[in-house]
């Protein structure tokens, strides 16, 4: 903790509170020069402390910072902690000078229960327990039974639309894009078999995008990893902060994405077990029902974490790359049943 000398900073703790400051702690949470994000931990001469989020990006703006803050109540309302997000003094989230940027200012409560990956217990230190798991989804499909839809923009994970006005298609788009990309790279021998993959899963893609539509949404804080998740000191699950990628969304999306894994078998495993508990909480309708597998061949035999680029950069033998493709087009073409 240092000593607050900063002048920008003094200034900016006096739009959020009349308390006087006597020091801060910066983080940056950024991810490089386009995604500029600071979390100032300030602590007040009384004790008491605030946190003040100062953001330069294209995903973070008044309007949004307002859909977060009603998000995060919700939440609350449901029963789960979740820092509550409050503008300056003057009712705003308003623009200020740091650092040489123009950054959008917000306050959030300074969390009462540590983030998951900080506790450690018994030398077992951020491992999200099966209770933990099971209370995550349970808490997000009654989100999801709320139907909420005062969210005028996607989440972070969204499908056939953009997250940010910087963005070139959706991030499922761009990564099996990449994934052709490195295929054809590939031996000309694989050739055919590449080209059939990829006819499958444009097809697929087409096919759901005229029905994905009818699927329900609701508006979540999509971000369950392990930073974001909130236990008490005996480890139960309390609740869920960091709304940056909150926004509307498809409920069966969101389970999909969520639940990852290099093992398609284990992965499945895994979904199959959020939409059973999730069923205790949320109905779901027909239409997702019948579009479960086709979202799934959308999201899953072709992605970001795949193995072409691996193969050829090791330069694994022609057996292994053609283990890999029979794999992907195994996932693209079984039947898969996702609900009993």
């Amino acid at each position: 903790m240092t000593e607050l000398k900063d002048k920008e900073l003094r200034e900016i703790f006096a739009l959020f509170s009349d308390k006087a400051p006597a020091d801060v702690r910066v983080t940056d949470t950024g991810r490089g020069e386009k995604d500029f994000r600071h979390a100032a931990v300030f602590t007040a001469e009384d004790g008491e402390r605030l946190v003040i989020k100062l953001s330069d990006n294209d995903f973070t703006s008044p309007e949004r910072i307002g859909v977060w803050q009603r998000t995060a109540a919700e939440y609350r309302a449901l029963g789960y902690y979740s820092p509550g997000i409050s503008p300056a003094r003057d009712g705003t989230f308003p623009y200020v000078s740091y650092k040489g940027r123009r950054c959008v200012a917000y306050a959030e409560e300074f969390a009462k229960y540590r983030i998951l990956e900080e506790r450690t217990d018994d030398d077992t230190e951020g491992i999200e327990s099966d209770e933990v798991f099971r209370d995550k989804w349970i808490m997000t499909a009654k989100v999801a039974a709320k139907r909420f839809d005062f969210a005028p923009f996607p989440s972070g994970y969204c499908l056939f639309e953009r997250f940010c006005p910087s963005d070139k298609t959706d991030e499922v788009t761009e990564q099996a894009a990449e994934w052709k990309a490195q295929a054809d790279k590939l031996p000309p021998r694989f050739g055919e078999q590449v080209g059939r993959i990829w006819a499958l899963w444009q097809k697929n893609r087409a096919e759901l995008e005229k029905v994905y539509g009818t699927l329900p949404t609701s508006v979540f804080q999509a971000d369950l990893n392990t930073t974001n998740l909130l236990v008490d000191d005996e480890g139960h699950f309390v609740g869920v902060f960091d709304y940056n990628l909150c926004g509307r969304e498809v409920f069966l999306n969101y389970i999909f994405r969520e639940n990852y894994g290099r093992d398609f078998e284990r992965e499945l495993e895994k979904i199959r077990r959020v939409l059973e508990i999730s069923s205790e909480h949320y109905e779901f309708s027909r239409e997702e029902r019948q579009y479960a597998l086709m979202l799934y061949r959308c999201l899953k035999p072709i992605r970001k974490d795949f193995e072409i680029e691996e193969l050829i950069k090791s330069g694994a033998d022609e057996a292994a790359v053609s283990e890999c493709l029979d794999r992907i087009e195994h996932y693209l073409t079984v039947d898969i049943k996702f609900f009993s």
